[in-house]
């Protein structure tokens, strides 16, 4: 099945979600609450979106300066909103689809670039580990959640800073058709992966990584507090959002879809919000932290001929 098929089959299943959501909550109390909602607190969630977007743009652009890998910002820009699109998919496996127009419009091999998306899921756990860290005193539940994503944190970077245990990983991998393509890439690339995660690159990505997350975490503040809830403190609720986030990547669903949104309604009813609020508490933050730049990411995408690339890519391998 093609990405971008799957990708929309992720989208109406997340829609059939959230409506059965609202389906489960008061609909009358839910109505009431939105009618409450204070909109003056949307322009500055609509900018922050994009900010937390150029971020990680900036941890992309950077890393692949570090492997000497450049091309025109804007152009480069617009991979990235692709590859953003692709997050979609499990694990965000869609995301190679950056390595594949780096490959088609400029020439890169794949062992180059594979290599770098590989290492942007290790800082995205590095930057949620962190902010899980510090809402433990906030969030006890948030110790499990550190645990959890501490071990694969540390996983990974064993992998990658060995060779052998690298090739052996990917070699398994390589079993999924999904990945077979890029196995040769990725086995060729160990050194430009282990050049990722060490000196000054990492010191910059992981501060980025941070950022984007507490970004995030600002917005779901802010969409709480448009709803009249001011009673659950930032530390308190980045630490809440992001143990939801981890307990969705655990899950290896798209996006964690269904567990983060379960997770973290309940999470915020443990803090005292009504179930039918904090339900669509979660729907009002995942479509602002995550639909508003997966939607970008398929305007992006149609606009500069992915879903043509990537079917071709489908049909010659």
């Amino acid at each position: 099945m093609k990405f971008d098929n799957r990708l929309y089959l992720i989208i109406i299943a997340t829609i059939i979600l959230y409506i059965t959501f609202l389906i489960i909550s008061d609909l009358n109390t839910i109505y009431n609450e939105i009618l409450k909602i204070n909109l003056s607190y949307l322009p500055v969630i609509l900018i922050l979106g994009p900010i937390s977007w150029f971020i990680l743009f900036l941890r992309w652009h950077l890393l692949l300066q570090n492997s000497n890998i450049n091309i025109p910002v804007k152009d480069n820009f617009k991979i990235f909103l692709v590859g953003y699109a692709m997050s979609a998919t499990p694990g965000k496996i869609g995301e190679l689809i950056k390595v594949q127009l780096l490959n088609s419009k400029y020439n890169i091999p794949k062992k180059n670039s594979a290599p770098i998306v590989i290492a942007e899921q290790f800082y995205n756990l590095l930057g949620i580990l962190f902010i899980a860290i510090m809402g433990i005193f906030y969030f006890e539940f948030s110790i499990y959640a550190v645990i959890s994503i501490g071990i694969g944190s540390s996983l990974i970077f064993g992998l990658i800073n060995s060779k052998k245990f690298f090739e052996k990983t990917i070699n398994l991998l390589s079993t999924k058709k999904i990945f077979k393509k890029y196995t040769e890439s990725l086995i060729e690339s160990h050194v430009v992966l282990k050049n990722s995660i060490k000196g000054k690159i990492f010191l910059t990505s992981s501060v980025l990584s941070i950022s984007f997350w507490l970004i995030e975490s600002l917005i779901a503040y802010l969409i709480l507090q448009s709803f009249g809830v001011f009673d659950i403190e930032f530390l308190t609720l980045s630490a809440t959002y992001t143990t939801s986030i981890i307990i969705g990547v655990i899950s290896f669903l798209p996006m964690g879809v269904g567990v983060v949104e379960g997770s973290l309604a309940g999470f915020l009813s443990f803090h005292g919000i009504e179930i039918s609020l904090a339900l669509t508490l979660v729907i009002f933050i995942r479509i602002f932290t995550r639909w508003y730049g997966v939607t970008v990411g398929l305007i992006t995408m149609k606009f500069i001929g992915a879903f043509s690339l990537n079917n071709s890519v489908k049909k010659s391998s």
